[in-house]
């Protein structure tokens, strides 16, 4: 674990931020690519791919400060962590998700044609930022036995994100990114295969919300909050709405995908 890259005085530069960065540049030229053979224009790809960037960071942090409201509310001066934080992936895609489709939708591009496009950039891009995570020492796992177990070290983790030192954890953080890497190469298939334009993204929507809340189970940060105590955390909450909503959404897609033929 490397928080940091390099350290000037009181000047660092984050190992999670530069990966990050690395996650959505490759996203971004995923994208842009399909987009091209797609024969789809790409200046509107790209600003596409910028408004969703901005969204997904927008929301990640706001659904952190929703559910840490509390913690703030304490100690407002901890609300400056929102800054250094990359916050709750749900609540980033969910913006995302919005933001891309109004404007898909304003600019009159194919709505589930992108989107299924997206879908992989989307997986390939959490599959690198996870690393970012493991590097911050942030989303870490619960203490555990497996011969796997990671053991975080760095003071500087625990300050900013209160990793447990010196104990061997489950590195939630990889299991993470192998689910999302997984969750990218069925992308891949599906988009080769589809049968409907929107199966791709509705697949990885309900593909991620299933695995997400079996990692769930492994996490160790839950202080983000619970909808039910100690059965429910909020991340697996919002996972079954979006289950329900994307098993909505691929019968509603696949039975206008049959009227139309």
């Amino acid at each position: 674990m490397h928080p940091k890259i390099f350290q000037i005085g009181s000047f660092y530069l984050p190992t999670y931020g530069v990966i990050l960065a690395l996650a959505y540049l490759t996203g971004i030229a995923l994208l842009v690519r399909k987009a091209e053979r797609e024969g789809l224009p790409r200046e509107r790809i790209v600003d596409l791919s910028l408004s969703i960037l901005a969204a997904a960071i927008i929301g990640a942090k706001l659904l952190l400060a929703i559910v840490d409201f509390s913690e703030y509310r304490r100690d407002p001066r901890s609300a400056l962590e929102l800054l250094r934080s990359g916050g709750v992936f749900q609540g980033g895609l969910i913006a995302a998700t919005i933001v891309g489709l109004w404007y898909i939708r304003r600019h009159r591009l194919p709505m589930w044609k992108v989107a299924d496009m997206a879908a992989p950039s989307i997986a390939l891009g959490e599959a690198i930022g996870r690393w970012g995570c493991f590097s911050a020492g942030c989303c870490y796992g619960k203490e555990t036995s497996a011969p796997w177990a990671i053991t975080f070290t760095d003071p500087f983790a625990h300050e900013a994100v209160g990793t447990p030192l010196g104990v061997p954890l489950h590195p939630t953080q990889i299991y993470l990114s192998v689910n999302a890497l997984l969750l990218f190469a069925v992308c891949q298939i599906v988009y080769r295969r589809k049968s409907f334009d929107g199966q791709v993204f509705w697949i990885y929507v309900l593909g991620y919300a299933i695995t997400r809340g079996f990692i769930e189970s492994f996490r160790g940060d839950l202080v983000r909050g619970f909808v039910i105590p100690d059965v429910l955390s909020t991340a697996q909450f919002i996972g079954i709405l979006m289950a329900a909503a994307s098993i909505a959404m691929l019968v509603v897609l696949a039975r206008r995908a049959r009227a139309a033929a």
